[in-house]
């Protein structure tokens, strides 16, 4: 079985410390939002980086794999384009849907799927398409979660082992994430990891976050706790990840602070080195397959035989009648055309079912609708506030001219989280700054004339001529978009 190198301890790459990352001593490896970047147009410090032989792993963020709706066509074009450019061994993705198509909202974050029959089902076929698009190993992340689905079926850590053996899909383990389920929804994070099969795992992060009243926020802006890399210990004496990085997304701290973040992950690997469970050492992360005895799954794609034993990881495995009756427990099989026409029908109702539930929570969350039934409803607001102020800081970061002209950053936050309240974003951060501004101005705001007039000028200058008047914001409330 052809194995890729190991990968080290590495950092995610971000603009904002490009020149400490290049400096950080004994450096292996970056990981870089694959949103975030254009072939072709590389910024000068990572190009650099590539032209040094630091491996650089594209990590998407927007294919929400988990949702409803099959994977956008031209999503994974672009992710698979700059797998390519990068030369990367594999590409990253998340375990999480992030917006739905009916009603058509975008959560802007990564939320997490409900542990059911039906979304496993929907999200390994998903997963098989993203894999026969792909032209590298997919690995696909663990998300933190701050609510927790009624009604759910699995465990997470059945969730993953059951998606590892149907897909052959690699796991980007986040140990913070773990740690961040721990503490929101109770989850145990040994029972995780003695849930995965070794082979399977691609690399592993971590990363910081903060605790406040019983709720942990994984905010990638705070050093990582001793219980992140306690859970780290506990993977490394487990199985030998090829890889673990070191996530940073904001509040980025002083050069010397990362060095020592990358020191301390490096020490807790060397003290947990221990032999591999069951083997001698866990393979890299394959270019086919997760295990030596892979054979084909549908679609083409490699699935490990025998990944998940019975009784060995306290998991149930699917067997083959399981797998002839359905996920969703249905006996079968019947006559062949009769079995796929059955199956085609059952995955369409599974879909249908999974995309409404998940526009029931969206909707809550993003545009202020009931909190769906059986949701810890005070869970969910908190939630809907984390998602709006995240919303209204990125805004603040694409359009830095906003708070200026609304008087400074508290002013504008206080305007855009009561705009955000009930205005779900239609269509990425910038037409979201767009129409905020667009949103005061309708209203005749700021009250101060001169602010207005600034604020006139630069929404005039990307977006048309001048704001709507009351005959088109009276025709965008009788079709649903009032302003």
């Amino acid at each position: 079985m052809e194995t890729m190198a190991q990968l080290g301890v590495g950092i995610g790459w971000r603009p904002e410390i490009a020149d400490a990352v290049e400096r950080l001593p004994g450096l292996d490896w970056v990981e870089v939002v694959a949103e975030n970047i254009c072939p072709g147009h590389l910024p000068e410090p990572l190009q650099r980086l590539l032209d040094r032989g630091v491996r650089v792993v594209p990590h998407g963020v927007s294919l929400g794999l988990g949702g409803a709706e099959r994977p956008d066509a031209g999503r994974l074009a672009a992710l698979a384009e700059r797998a390519v450019a990068l030369g990367a061994p594999l590409v990253t993705e998340h375990i999480a849907f992030v917006r739905t198509a009916s009603p058509a909202l975008e959560a802007g974050h990564l939320l997490p799927v409900q542990r059911t029959r039906d979304a496993l089902d929907v999200l390994c076929e998903n997963v098989r398409i993203a894999q026969e698009a792909l032209p590298v190993p997919l690995a696909l992340e663990n998300i933190a979660a701050l609510v927790r689905w009624p009604g759910e079926e699995l465990t997470e850590a059945q969730f993953l082992a059951e998606l590892v053996e149907r897909t052959g899909v690699r796991l980007l383990v986040d140990v913070a994430n773990l740690h961040t389920n721990r503490i929101n929804r109770g989850e145990d994070p040994a029972a995780v990891l003695a849930a995965i099969p070794p082979e399977a795992l691609a690399y592993v992060h971590v990363a910081g976050g903060v605790e406040r009243d019983g709720v942990w926020h994984d905010t990638h802006a705070h050093p990582v706790p001793p219980a992140v890399l306690d859970i780290l210990a506990d993977l490394a004496g487990r199985m030998r990840p090829a890889g673990v990085l070191l996530e940073r997304d904001d509040a980025f701290p002083p050069e010397e602070e990362l060095a020592a973040e990358l020191a301390a992950v490096r020490s807790t690997l060397e003290a947990a080195s221990a032999p591999v469970r069951g083997a001698a050492a866990a393979p890299a992360v394959a270019v086919a397959g997760v295990g030596a005895a892979a054979v084909p799954a549908a679609g083409g794609v490699p699935a490990p035989a025998g990944a998940v034993p019975d009784g060995a990881r306290g998991v149930p495995a699917a067997s083959g009648a399981a797998a002839a009756r359905g996920s969703a427990g249905r006996p079968g099989p019947a006559a062949p055309g009769a079995a796929s026409g059955a199956a085609a029908a059952g995955a369409t109702a599974a879909r249908t079912r999974v995309g409404l539930e998940q526009a029931a929570l969206l909707s809550a969350l993003v545009a202020g609708t009931p909190v769906p039934e059986g949701f810890d409803r005070q869970r969910v607001r908190v939630q809907a506030r984390a998602l709006a102020a995240k919303r209204a800081d990125i805004v603040a970061k694409v359009a830095p001219e906003l708070p200026e002209l609304l008087g400074g950053r508290k002013a504008f936050r206080e305007a855009f989280l009561g705009y955000a309240r009930h205005r779900p974003m239609s269509g990425g951060y910038r037409r979201d700054a767009l129409d905020f501004a667009e949103h005061l101005l309708v209203r005749d705001l700021p009250a101060d004339p001169a602010a207005r007039r600034r604020l006139t000028v630069w929404w005039r200058d990307r977006a048309g001529p001048k704001p709507p008047g009351r005959i088109v914001r009276w025709a965008r409330a009788l079709t649903g978009r009032a302003a």
